[in-house]
């Protein structure tokens, strides 16, 4: 595995389970600004920063940036709350990837787009703070969120990883490989585990589509 330096996963949906938390929370946080919104419109955003996403949504005007900063608060709070009350999980399998990588040497970064604040909810919740990765990167990290790349290019600063072509990008939404091919990865490997469909994902630039996370054992294996 002498070619493979880093893996960069996502969170919701790649490595942690999606059981509709996410997409409640922005229904709420929309709703209290008196704005409805689809399953559908909701699904084009997944994958992007939340804040940026929800600002998507609000009619631009004055007040605009006012009511995407309380949309915001009002999403964090209501999905700290499903995620205290309905708990946290792993993806089956996904810690021991984390661990098969790091025992040959590559190392492994998560990016999100939660922010700061909400990630470490999730780690602690996940006991995923303790050592298990070598560097989390939120959306509040960087100076704009999927699609753009920098998720990855700041997880690949953290984790000391010098050659793009020698990085996994791993994700479960379109946006997720957008941001793998526009940052030029090695590998740029979709997820089906969770907010888009094969479908949706076939249609993007990547080099492997799995089923899930625990797949990628196999897959390196033969690297």
């Amino acid at each position: 595995m002498d070619e493979l330096e880093l893996v960069v996963f996502d969170m919701a949906g790649t490595t942690v389970e999606d059981r509709g938390q996410v997409p409640a929370a922005f229904v709420a946080a929309l709703a209290s600004q008196g704005i409805a919104v689809t399953s559908e419109q909701i699904k084009g955003v997944r994958g992007s920063s939340k804040r940026e996403a929800l600002r998507q949504f609000i009619p631009v005007g004055p007040a605009q940036a006012q009511r995407a900063d309380d949309a915001y608060a009002t999403f964090q709070s209501h999905l700290a709350h499903l995620y205290t009350t309905e708990g946290v999980r792993a993806i089956a399998g996904a810690p021991d990837v984390f661990r098969f990588l790091r025992e040959r040497g590559v190392r492994v970064a998560l990016n999100t787009g939660f922010d700061r604040g909400m990630t470490e909810l999730l780690l602690t919740a996940l006991g995923w703070n303790d050592g298990l990765v070598d560097g989390v990167v939120c959306g509040d990290d960087v100076a704009q969120g999927r699609p753009a790349p920098y998720l990855i290019f700041r997880a690949m600063e953290r984790t000391g990883a010098t050659d793009v072509h020698k990085v996994a990008n791993v994700g479960d939404t379109t946006l997720d490989l957008l941001a793998g091919h526009h940052a030029g990865v090695g590998w740029n490997i979709g997820v089906l585990s969770g907010a888009h469909s094969r479908q949706m994902m076939e249609a993007m630039p990547h080099t492997h589509l799995l089923a899930s996370v625990v797949e990628l054992m196999g897959l390196w294996k033969v690297v």
